[in-house]
């Protein structure tokens, strides 16, 4: 497949699934059979929506994916190993509360930390995975988010392959103060260095992306890429609108805007991810059309 190419649209019919379209019909289910869609409002049963990847049966709309269905989703099947699993955050600045908060995060989304990294195989190629999951403190950035990154990062020049990352952030992590601001620079830093020797970025950013890890290391994959509908912003809406006395565009600081305005190289459906991601590893091994 020639690169021009790589990004067109799959065309290829999509399978229907069975749907209650009423609100009547949803309260007549117990809670959790069905989901609505935000954006067209349709309701599904949630068991299709979870094969369609999360992804809206009739507007395509992408729900958030936690880091175990993302892994699922998109490494081959037995091939991920986990790495760094046991880092855990500590209160370094005593901010209230802090650590109590932590261990919530970590009872409800059975995670250590706000990404998890770890070697695997897309397509028969291997690969080192970061993969961020907001449902833990909203995936924001700490130390110990940046010093998994930056490990992942590490391990992939080591062996030698692909470092891919999907971003979903609040941003940097309040309670960390200036060791989380830090964390900008030590990702960008390990990136510099995996790029100086040779080795392939491809950054995947979900929604939302914002705030600090937008503005280090989500936006400094050799392919930046994105999800349809992604926030994907720095400071917000409102606080620029202020700033500068103007109305922005209803579509602003999402995927398609950015897309629009060169900050992005490809806008990827999720059901097409695996697809077009192995296309470009393909592409990057010895003897491709870019090696």
């Amino acid at each position: 497949m020639a690169l021009k190419d790589l990004f067109t649209k799959n065309q290829t019919k999509k399978k229907k699934y069975a749907t209650i379209p009423t609100e009547a019909a949803k309260s007549d289910v117990p809670e959790g059979i069905m989901t609505k869609c935000p954006t067209c409002k349709k309701i599904m049963y949630s068991k299709e929506l979870s094969k369609n990847l999360m992804v809206c049966l009739h507007c395509g709309h992408h729900f958030p994916m936690n880091a175990k269905e993302r892994i699922d989703s998109f490494i081959d099947e037995g091939s991920f190993e986990e790495i760094n699993e046991n880092m855990i955050s500590k209160n370094p600045l005593n901010f209230p509360d802090y650590l109590e908060k932590l261990e919530k995060d970590r009872q409800k989304s059975q995670l250590n930390e706000a990404v998890v990294t770890g070697i695997g195989s897309l397509g028969g190629h291997k690969l080192v995975v970061a993969i961020m999951d907001s449902s833990f403190r909203m995936g924001s950035m700490g130390s110990v988010v940046g010093e998994k990154i930056t490990l992942a990062i590490e391990k992939a020049d080591e062996l030698g392959v692909p470092f891919v990352i999907f971003t979903a952030s609040g941003g940097a992590r309040m309670q960390e103060g200036a060791l989380s601001l830090m964390q900008m620079a030590k990702t960008s830093v390990a990136l510099k260095k995996f790029s100086d020797n040779g080795g392939l970025i491809i950054s995947i950013m979900t929604h939302p992306t914002t705030g600090g890890v937008s503005a280090s290391f989500a936006s400094l994959g050799d392919y930046n890429l994105a999800e349809p509908g992604a926030l994907i912003a720095f400071a917000g809406r409102r606080v620029i609108e202020q700033s500068i006395r103007e109305e922005l565009p209803e579509d602003f600081q999402t995927a398609e805007f950015l897309l629009k305005h060169g900050q992005l190289d490809a806008i990827i459906s999720r059901l097409d991810m695996v697809e077009k991601i192995s296309t470009i590893l393909d592409i990057h091994q010895p003897g491709g059309e870019l090696a």
